[in-house]
C-alpha cells in the first residue's frame, strides 16, 4: 500500500513539473536577423510631389512570416514609417525617395520598434532613374564591306541632352518588399 502511494505521489510531482515546463516554453526570445525580406502592401498613396519628409506612412504585411515553427510576423501586422530622404526631379534624373519603417504593430496591439527600409535594388531608393534623351543623333553604322563597297544603315543614338525628370508615386495597394536592416528581438508572439 505504501509503495502504491509513493508511486502515485511521484507521478503527480513529475506531471506537475512537466506541465510547468510546457507552459514556460513559449517565453524564449526570438531574433529576426538583419537582411530578412518581408512582403508588405501600402495602405495609402504617397509621392515625391506632395508627401513631405517625415510624414507618416502606413503599410500592412501580406503573408505570415515563420521562423522554424513559430509565426513571428502574422499576416495583417501594421507597419508605420516615413520618408527619410526625398530628392526632387532635375534635368536628366527622376525624383527619388527613401522610406524608413520604424514601428510594427502585431494584430493584438503589441508594438515592436524595428529598423527597416522599402527594398529596391537601387540602394533602397524608390525612383531616381535616368530620364529619356531629348534628342537623337543619326550615325552611320556599317555592317559589312563587299568588293570595296560599304553596306550600312543610319542608326539613331541618344544625344547629349536629357528630358526633365518626373515625380515618382507609389499607389495605394502597391505590393512592396521590406528589408530589415537591424535584428528584431521578439519577446512576444501572437498565439492563435
Amino acid at each position: 500500500m505504501l509503495k502504491r502511494l509513493l508511486t502515485l505521489i511521484l507521478l503527480l510531482v513529475f506531471g506537475i513539473c512537466h506541465a510547468n515546463e510546457l507552459s514556460l516554453r513559449d517565453y524564449d526570445e526570438l531574433q529576426i536577423p538583419a537582411g530578412y525580406f518581408v512582403p508588405i502592401m501600402s495602405l495609402q498613396e504617397f509621392s515625391t510631389a506632395y508627401t513631405e519628409e517625415g510624414e507618416l506612412l502606413n503599410f500592412v504585411t501580406t503573408n505570415d512570416i515563420y521562423m522554424f515553427d513559430k509565426n513571428v510576423i502574422p499576416q495583417g501586422t501594421k507597419l508605420k514609417g516615413y520618408i527619410e530622404k526625398k530628392n526632387e526631379p532635375i534635368v536628366g534624373t527622376h525624383a527619388a525617395m527613401k522610406v524608413f519603417i520604424n514601428k510594427m504593430y502585431l494584430p493584438d496591439g503589441y508594438e515592436i520598434p524595428i529598423k527597416a527600409y522599402i527594398y529596391t535594388s537601387n540602394d533602397n531608393k524608390i525612383g531616381g532613374g535616368q530620364t529619356e534623351p531629348l534628342t537623337y543623333n543619326r550615325v552611320p553604322h556599317y555592317q559589312r564591306w563587299t568588293m570595296f563597297r560599304a553596306y550600312g544603315v543610319l542608326q539613331c543614338v541618344p544625344g547629349d541632352k536629357r528630358r526633365m525628370g518626373e515625380h515618382v508615386t507609389v499607389s495605394s495597394g502597391a505590393n512592396l518588399t521590406m528589408v530589415i536592416v537591424s535584428p528584431i528581438n521578439l519577446t512576444h508572439t501572437v498565439i492563435n
